[in-house]
């Protein structure tokens, strides 16, 4: 008899398989493609080597000699701002990984296996019925048709949303439609050019809600993407790659940082990722990262959402199953935003401007410095941090403000 079930195999799905099956439960984890498999999101926050830590998997990635990281950094004409995770407020791992998704996703899925959960690789979910006493979930793999009846079901199926889909629960997102084309370079970059210990965060010189990630992984390779408004990418003809170069071609230092660069994949396109849901749990039923709510690429908060869902259902359902009291509203929901909130504001605030005028600002306090930090290396549910949860939006607007007074009177 399965007591979880988990839709899905990426960081989510396989923390929280990992961390139940290392409890005793009898996990089964069901995933649609075969690993290893392509994914973006591949630059990590420092609060994610701190849930990999708790759930005994951090060894496990250091193993695989990934690119290490210990920022961010900022650019945009002649201004340059870099964070150092090492100089957060918030206790806990000053630094983290930049992977290819398919090779990091595949360790988490092994380890969760070693601890004992079974996992099925391409086998899709076809229905799933939350109505009676146990969920009801159908799959297909193949021409085979299987019914399972488990405990509980943990969605961690990531952008395939699979029971937001199945049970209804979309919910319209409150950004405008947004497009990402990206794409994986030899980017033959000389050494010194750039730090490759740091995501590099490149502004448009005259749009600055037209933004461009790079992401340097330890084999030469670099992950590299151009997000801005649908209209804004559909200004460019051509193919997917001929069109990335072209928004590319925009950012001068970006193009010449890139000159020698070449495509070792196809360039892939997503538009309109956005999403939220109207629950984040139900009756025998959980969702997990971006199964739930998808916010903006920007600050490379998924995999960290991710994590720290798996972490709470993980020792809820824990809990649970042991006949304790639990409530998942107050218990899983309400914390789980706190932090997702806490992104949403910065989200909001570098989109609007007002972050980027405290990014880029030349005479930074030092401490506040430090708790901006801090939400950048994903340290968002640090309550000690006055720059996370409900009032995080209206405290970084403020903040804006005092750095542009301070900018105009300099």
């Amino acid at each position: 008899m399965v007591d979880v079930l988990i839709i899905g195999a990426g960081p989510a799905g396989s923390m929280s398989a990992a961390l139940l099956a290392a409890k005793g439960y009898d996990v089964l984890v069901l995933e649609r493609q075969q690993f290893p498999r392509f994914s973006i999101g591949e630059s990590l926050l420092a609060n994610s080597a701190e849930l990999l830590h708790e759930a005994g998997m951090l060894e496990a990635v250091m193993a695989c000699g990934f690119q290490f990281k210990n920022g961010a950094a900022f650019v945009h004409n002649d201004r340059y701002s870099e964070f150092n995770f090492a100089d957060k407020s918030s206790p806990g791992h000053p630094f983290t990984f930049q992977v290819p998704r398919a090779q990091f996703d595949h360790v988490l899925a092994k380890e969760a296996a070693k601890r004992g959960a079974k996992i099925q690789y391409e086998v899709e979910i076809t229905a799933v019925d939350v109505s009676g006493d146990r969920p009801i979930v159908t799959a297909k793999a193949g021409d085979e048709v299987r019914t399972y009846r488990p405990r509980f079901v943990l969605d961690a199926s990531g952008f395939g949303r699979t029971l937001p889909r199945l049970l209804d629960l979309h919910r319209p997102s409150d950004f405008p439609e947004r497009a990402a084309l990206f794409v994986h370079v030899k980017d033959n970059i000389v050494a010194g050019a750039f730090d490759r210990q740091k995501i590099r965060i490149g502004v448009h010189p005259d749009k600055s809600d037209v933004w461009s990630w790079l992401i340097p992984f330890s084999d030469g390779n670099s992950s590299l993407g151009v997000v801005a408004s649908r209209e804004h990418h559909a200004k460019f003809q051509g193919s997917n790659e001929e069109r990335l170069w072209q928004l590319i071609a925009e950012e001068p230092s970006l193009k010449e940082l890139l000159h020698a660069a070449h495509t070792v994949r196809p360039v892939g396109e997503i538009v309109g990722y956005a999403a939220k849901v109207t629950r984040l749990h139900g009756p025998g039923f959980a969702l997990l990262g971006n199964a739930a709510e998808f916010l903006d690429p920007v600050f490379s908060s998924g995999v960290t959402i991710a994590m720290k869902s798996a972490s709470l259902a993980a020792n809820l359902l824990d809990r649970q199953f042991r006949g304790e009291s639990t409530d998942w509203q107050r218990e899983f929901a309400e914390p789980l935003m706190y932090g997702v909130e806490t992104f949403r504001s910065f989200v909001t605030g570098w989109y609007d401007g007002s972050l980027q005028d405290v990014i880029f600002f030349e005479h930074k306090d030092a401490n506040i410095h430090r708790m901006i930090c801090s939400v950048l290396a994903g340290y968002v549910w640090d309550t000690n941090n006055p720059y996370t949860g409900p009032q995080s939006g209206r405290r970084l607007r403020a903040l804006a403000a005092t750095c542009r007074a301070g900018a105009l009177s300099a």
